[in-house]
């Protein structure tokens, strides 16, 4: 029995990234043999061990043969026969395929070192094509190492389109594609994960409701970048450097999606596209699964980001209002979310990059001055029931119209 570190850790070892999780791939024994050295079997499909004392992973190096469709349609093979070049063999990408022993000595049979210091994903078999999820997980890759320069093969990139064309994409379950595409959502570059797809033409297949953007314009005065999709994709982008929130950033990347409903005698213009959008991103959250916490931001985003870009222009009324709709007395932490994703909308415009965004810090004043409001002064002064509501709202229009009245003085 020989244990090797695998994967991601060896690669991101070589990398000199920070190595969070480790997995060991044991060659040359059984389900058996694991047992009776205390590990534990967490493995259903194949037979992965949890160390009796660390708790980390060793599964039994396998042989795969696909038998089914999707990514569950594998039979498995994980006898004392099975090689550590065998198993490596029926990994996704060269830079995943290395192996190192407890010497550290590097196993590297299909040439993953070189890759990785040529910046390639690429590959490692033609049996690539045989697991659907590879295309989100080579897209991730993509993602996360794009700031060191990594590229994806052309022929890797080929397969991938081989795949999304070949219709096993649609046995993907909607928790695997959500799992691939919130850890995109965590990476220096998310919005790389769609362009691959859309590259390798899966997005069309995953995530439609973006893909349709492509191709729909919008006013040029506004959007010299002119296509709906670009656009999309560079709000991701710039939100992605104002904040690592995961849900801010998927409200970025759905926060235009009614445009693509907009009847093309109205092009480029786009009325009441923020409202077109919601029951858009709420087929869109229900179908691949997306947690509530973001869904219900995006819809806010949706709905609300033209109001906030024109927040100068609003009414008091109509400011107290917008934070009613979104809950902010209850929920401060939105204001901050809301204002980060309409600031990276700025900003994700050709020649915008470095644009301010005035009216995030006017309304986090006006924020600030009604939640100032005491609503123990109203109940003191004899108001009941729902007239303490409507006091309230009253008192917090008061202030913040004063301050805007401020503002127009100064």
């Amino acid at each position: 029995m020989k244990i090797y570190l695998v994967g991601g850790a060896v690669r991101d070892n070589l990398l000199k990234q920070t190595v969070v999780d480790k997995d060991y791939m044991v060659v040359g024994s059984s389900v058996e043999e694991m047992l009776a050295l205390g590990y534990q079997q967490v493995g259903k499909d194949f037979p992965v061990f949890l160390h009796p004392k660390t708790q980390q992973e060793y599964a039994l190096a396998r042989t795969e043969r696909k038998t089914g469709n999707g990514y569950q349609g594998f039979s498995c093979d994980a006898s004392k026969a099975v090689t550590l070049e065998d198993d490596l063999l029926r990994r996704d990408l060269t830079i995943n395929a290395i192996a190192q022993d407890e010497q550290g000595t590097l196993y590297d049979p299909y040439n993953g070192a070189a890759d990785i210091e040529a910046k390639i994903l690429r590959h490692v078999s033609a049996a690539f094509v045989e697991d659907p999820l590879r295309v989100l997980r080579v897209a991730r890759f993509a993602a996360r190492f794009n700031h060191l320069g990594f590229t994806i093969a052309s022929e890797t990139l080929q397969l991938m389109t081989d795949i999304a064309n070949s219709g096993e994409l649609e046995h993907l379950t909607p928790e695997r594609v959500w799992q691939e595409c919130d850890k995109a959502l965590s990476s220096q570059n998310p919005q790389i994960f769609f362009e691959v797809l859309r590259q390798c033409q899966a997005l069309k297949v995953l995530f439609p409701e973006i893909d349709s953007l492509f191709g729909v314009p919008q006013p040029e005065k506004w959007h010299p970048e002119i296509d709906t999709g670009i656009h999309t994709l560079m709000v991701l982008q710039q939100t992605s450097l104002l904040t690592d929130n995961k849900a801010v950033r998927f409200a970025a990347l759905v926060h235009d999606v009614g445009k693509a409903l907009t009847p093309k005698q109205d092009w480029p213009k786009h009325y009441g596209h923020g409202q077109k959008g919601l029951p858009v991103i709420k087929k869109m959250c229900a179908r691949i699964k997306v947690p509530n916490e973001y869904r219900d931001l995006a819809l806010l985003v949706s709905d609300q980001h033209q109001n906030i870009h024109n927040a100068f222009e609003l009414k008091a009324e109509t400011i107290i209002k917008l934070f009613d709709k979104a809950d902010l007395w209850r929920k401060p932490q939105r204001l901050t979310d809301l204002l980060t994703c309409c600031h990276g909308d700025i900003r994700g415009r050709t020649g915008f990059e470095q644009a301010s965004y005035p009216q995030a810090e006017y309304l986090q004043q006006c924020y600030k001055l009604a939640v100032q409001v005491d609503v123990q002064v109203i109940i003191a002064a004899g108001h009941q029931g729902a007239a303490i509501k409507a006091e309230l709202q009253l008192a917090r229009t008061l202030v913040v119209n004063n301050f805007k009245l401020q503002l127009v003085k100064h």
